[in-house]
C-alpha cells in the first residue's frame, strides 16, 4: 500500500479539476490531473486522466478512464445490446455535496470538495452507497518504471496500464467471473481473466467472463476481451482492483438491487441465452475420449442401456470418430465407422438414441490433406512473416482456423453441413482457449491479437451455433462448448471441462457451475463420473445424482467408459450403478414440465436454470452468499450433492418449510442439516409455497424427454397448507401456454392443462 514495486511507476488521479456535462446531459467528463493543482505551474509536466461517467440505461452507469485518447481503439469488441438498447432518461443535478448523474434507480455523485477525487455510486432513492472510487482509486501505470518521462517517446519497451480500485464494504462478497473452480466467494483472490486449457483443479479457467456480482446489490461488467487482472481484496483488503494493459479501461456498474435484477440488466447488455430443445435435457452418452470404439462398440452401449431401461437421448462420438492425426477435417474414420449415415439412421429408427453429437475443435492437423487446402486459401492464422502459425501441442503441426476471414467461415459451415447431412444433430465445440498472441496476424488486420485470445471463444462458437440454427431452426440449436467469454451465453450450452474422478473434483465442478451461472449463463453441464481417471462405484453414483440434476447431463470419460456396467460389473438392484442411473434419469424426465418452464423463464431473464446459487433466490440471507456445496434447481428445488465416502452431507436451509422429494418429510429453516443417504437418494427439497408440475412415469424406454407432457398429464403438486399462487406452463416446444392458478391449495382453473392433470396436496 505504501510503496510501489521497483519495476513500476504509478500515477494516480489526485483530484477532479473540471466537470464537463455532455451536451445531451447523459454523461460527465472529469479531467483529473495526477497531482493536486494549487497554482498555474502545477498544471505543467504531468499526466491527466480523463474519466467519462455515462448514464447507459435505468440502473446502469459506465465509467471509462483514459490516459492518451489518441491510442487506436482496435477490435474485436464485445457486441453490446444484441437485442435492443433501452431508453435513457438521465439527469444531472448540482448540490452542495457535488454533481450527481442519475440513471433511473442508480446515481453517481462526484464530490464537490476541492482538491479531492471521489465518485460515489448509490441508489437514487435513499442514497445508500453501493461502492465508490475514492482517494487514489484511478491510475495509469508503467513498467518498467522510470524517472525521466522522455522514455515514453518510444513506447515499444514500456508497457502502459490503466487501473481502477472500487471500494469493498465490510462483509461484502464477490462472485462470478466465469466458470471458476476455486472458492465461490472471490474475496482475497487474484484473478486473471484469460482463457486457458487448465482443467478444473487450479485458478485457470476455460470460460473467463469479465463480470462479477457483489452481495452489496451491484455488479460490474468490464468491457474488454483482453486480459484483465483483478486483485479482489488482495492487494488492498478494502478494494477491488482492475487493471488492463493499454490507454483506456471501461466498465459498467449495474444496480439491482437483487442479484436476479443485476443478471437481467447484464443480459440486456451482453445477450440472453436462447432456449434449447427439450430433448437436450435427457441423458447424453459418450464413447469417451481415448477408449477403443467403433460401430460395434457404440451399438453394444446403446443396446445395453436400452435393455436396462435407461433411455439415452443423445449419443456423442468423441474425437476418434476422426482419423488419428486428422483432427479436425470432418471425415469419419472409414476403418471404425464405414457407414456413418446408415449407422446414425439405424440407431434413431431403433430408438436407441434420438439424437447424435460429434466432437470438433477449431484446429487442423498438418497430416490431413485438408490442411494444405486451408493453408493455400488463407483460412489459417498466420505469423507476422506470412507463415502459417503452427505448433505440435495437441495436434501434429496444427493450424488455427481464422474466423475473421469470411471465406474461412463459409468453408467451415460447409464442412458442418456435411455432418448434418449424415444425421448429426448437435456439435461439441471443444477447445478454443489455445489462441496465440505473440507474432501472429489475422485476416482482419484491424483486430488486436491480445484481444482475440479471449474473444476467439465467442466467434468460434457463434459460427457453429448459427450453422446449427440455420439447419434446425430457432431454439433448436445445441452446442456442447468448453470455452466462453462475455456474450457466449447466446450460444448454448457449455460444459465444465476436464475434471478428475474424485469427490474433490466434483466439488470443484459445483463451484464452477455456481460461478458460471451467476456470470449470466442459463445452461451448463459436466462430465458425470469425472473425466480423468477411473471412478469407483461410489463416486460414480454420487456424481450421477448431481449430474442428472443439472440442466444438462452427460456420461463422459477420458480413458475409460462411463456406461454403468463398466463401473461395477453387471450388478443390479436399486443401489447399483445401473439402478441409481435409472432412478435419476426417470426422476429428471418426470420433472420436465417444471424444468422446461424454468428454462423458459431463465433464458428470458438471463438467470441460471440449474446450479443456481442460493444467493439468487435468498439474497437477504447472509449465509446464502457463502454456500458452494449446494444449489437451486430452478426457483423451487434445493439440491445438496453428497461428496464424502461416509455418505453424510451437511446443507443449509433458508427460512421456511422444506419438503423432501423422496418421503415428504417437512424440515423447517433456517439452519444447517446433517443427513446420511444411501446411493438412491440425496437431499432434494421443495420450497414452501411451490406449485410443482410433475409428468407421468415413462411408459416406453424410447419415448424420450421431448414428450407431450401437457397432453399426457401428471400431477400438480402443492407444497403448503393453504397455497395461493401460479406456475408457468410451457409445452415441449417451449411455447408458453399461460399460468395455472391455485387458490387455498385448490386448482382454480385447469383449462391450460386439461383433465389429465390432478392436484396432489403434499402436506395433507
Amino acid at each position: 500500500m505504501w510503496l510501489v514495486a521497483q519495476d513500476k511507476r504509478v500515477e494516480y488521479a489526485e483530484e477532479v479539476y473540471t466537470i464537463t456535462p455532455r451536451e445531451d446531459k447523459k454523461a460527465l467528463n472529469l479531467l483529473c490531473p495526477t497531482r493536486k493543482i494549487f497554482s498555474r505551474g502545477d498544471t505543467l509536466n504531468l499526466a491527466t486522466i480523463s474519466v467519462d461517467v455515462e448514464a447507459v440505461f435505468d440502473g446502469v452507469i459506465s465509467v471509462e478512464a483514459s490516459h492518451w485518447k489518441g491510442a487506436r481503439r482496435r477490435g474485436p469488441n464485445f457486441e453490446l445490446f444484441p437485442r435492443t438498447r433501452p431508453g435513457n432518461d438521465a439527469t444531472i443535478e448540482n448540490t452542495d455535496a457535488g454533481t450527481t448523474l442519475k440513471a433511473g434507480s442508480l446515481s453517481a455523485t462526484v464530490s464537490s470538495q476541492p482538491h479531492t477525487f471521489n465518485v460515489r455510486f448509490h441508489s437514487t432513492e435513499g442514497g445508500s452507497t453501493l461502492t465508490s472510487l475514492s482517494n487514489r482509486s484511478i491510475a495509469l501505470a508503467y513498467t518498467p518504471g522510470f524517472i525521466n518521462p522522455k522514455i515514453t517517446e518510444d513506447s515499444n519497451d514500456v508497457k502502459h496500464y490503466m487501473v481502477t480500485q472500487t471500494d469493498l464494504g465490510v462483509g461484502e462478497s464477490i462472485h462470478g467471473l466465469g466458470e471458476r473452480f476455486g472458492a465461490w466467494n472471490k474475496i482475497g483472490q487474484a484473478v486473471e481473466v484469460w482463457n486457458e486449457d487448465g482443467g478444473t483443479s487450479s485458478d485457470q479457467a476455460y470460460k473467463n467472463v469479465p463480470f462479477w456480482i457483489s452481495s452489496a446489490g451491484y455488479g460490474v461488467f468490464i468491457n474488454t476481451p483482453q486480459k484483465v487482472d483483478l486483485e479482489i481484496g488482495s492487494e488492498r483488503c478494502s478494494r477491488l482492483q482492475t487493471s488492463v494493459e493499454g490507454q483506456r479501461l471501461k466498465w459498467y456498474l449495474i444496480y439491482g438491487p437483487s442479484p436476479k435484477e443485476i443478471l437481467t440488466k447484464y443480459a440486456i447488455l451482453t445477450g440472453h441465452s436462447p432456449m434449447v430443445p427439450a430433448w437436450s435435457f435427457g441423458l447424453w452418452l459418450s464413447t469417451s475420449f481415448t477408449t477403443s470404439y467403433d460401430e460395434k462398440t457404440v451399438s453394444s452401449f446403446l443396446e445395453g442401456m436400452h435393455s436396462r431401461k435407461i433411455p439415452v437421448e443423445v449419443f456423442h462420438f468423441d474425437c476418434f470418430w476422426l482419423r488419428a492425426f486428422h483432427w479436425c477435417d470432418f471425415v469419419f474414420s472409414p476403418e471404425h465407422f464405414p457407414d456413418p449415415k446408415g449407422q446414425i439412421t439405424r440407431m434413431k429408427e431403433a430408438k436407441l438414441a434420438h439424437k447424435t453429437c460429434v466432437w470438433i475443435n477449431p484446429y487442423l492437423a498438418e497430416p490431413s490433406p485438408v490442411f494444405d487446402f486451408a493453408a493455400e486459401k488463407g483460412f489459417l492464422v498466420k505469423r507476422d512473416n506470412g507463415d502459417v502459425w503452427q505448433w505440435d501441442l495437441w495436434q501434429s503441426g496444427m493450424g488455427l482456423i481464422d474466423f475473421t476471414n469470411p471465406d474461412a467461415v463459409k468453408w467451415y459451415v460447409e464442412c458442418l453441413t456435411g455432418l448434418f447431412d449424415k444425421g448429426v444433430d448437435c456439435i461439441k465445440t471443444d477447445f478454443g482457449e489455445r489462441v496465440p498472441v505473440k507474432g501472429v496476424k489475422w485476416h482482419d488486420s484491424s483486430v488486436d491479437p491480445a484481444r482475440m485470445h479471449n474473444y476467439y471463444a465467442f466467434i468460434y462458437n457463434r459460427v457453429v451455433y448459427e450453422a446449427l440454427e440455420q439447419r434446425f431452426g430457432k431454439n433448436q440449436a445445441v452446442l456442447f462448448a468448453r470455452s466462453a467469454t462475455a456474450g457466449a451465453q447466446r450460444f448454448p450450452l457449455h460444459w465444465g471441462g476436464d475434471c478428475e474422478s474424485t469427490y474433490a473434483a466434483m466439488a470443484e465442478s459445483i463451484r464452477g457451475g455456481l460461478s458460471f451461472g451467476i456470470s449470466g449463463f442459463s445452461f451448463w453441464s459436466n462430465d458425470i463420473g469425472g473425466f480423468e481417471g477411473y471412478p469407483d462405484p461410489a463416486i460414480y453414483k454420487r456424481w450421477v445424482a448431481f449430474g442428472l440434476l443439472c440442466s444438462h447431463s452427460r456420461l463422459h470419460g477420458s480413458s475409460s467408459y462411463r456406461v454403468p456396467w463398466e463401473i461395477d460389473g453387471s450388478e443390479e438392484g436399486e443401489e447399483s450403478c445401473t439402478g441409481v442411473l435409472r432412478t435419476f434419469v426417470r426422476m429428471k424426465r418426470s420433472l420436465m414440465p417444471y424444468l422446461y418452464a424454468q428454462a423458459v423463464e431463465s433464458a428470458r431473464n438471463g438467470w441460471p436454470m440449474s446450479t443456481r446459487a442460493m444467493a439468487l433466490e435468498f439474497p437477504e440471507d447472509p449465509t446464502s452468499w457463502f454456500l458452494d456445496r449446494q444449489f437451486m434447481l430452478g426457483e423451487s428445488i434445493l439440491v445438496a450433492p453428497i461428496m464424502h465416502e461416509s455418505n453424510e452431507v451437511q446443507y443449509y436451509l433458508p427460512k421456511g418449510k422444506w419438503t423432501s422429494w423422496w418421503d415428504g418429510k417437512i424440515i423447517e429453516g433456517p439452519g444447517w442439516q446433517t443427513e446420511k443417504h444411501g446411493f438412491g437418494t440425496i437431499p432434494v427439497l421443495v420450497r414452501e409455497g411451490t406449485i410443482l408440475l410433475v409428468g407421468k412415469e415413462q411408459s416406453d424406454v424410447g419415448e424420450g424427454f421431448a414428450y407431450d407432457w401437457v397432453k399426457q398429464g401428471g400431477e400438480v403438486r402443492v407444497y403448503g397448507e393453504s397455497v395461493t399462487g401460479s406456475a408457468l406452463v410451457a409445452d415441449s416446444t417451449g411455447k408458453e401456454l399461460g399460468n395455472i392458478e391455485v387458490n387455498s391449495s385448490e386448482l382454480k382453473s385447469s383449462s391450460t392443462l386439461g383433465d389429465t392433470w390432478k392436484v396432489k396436496k403434499i402436506w395433507s
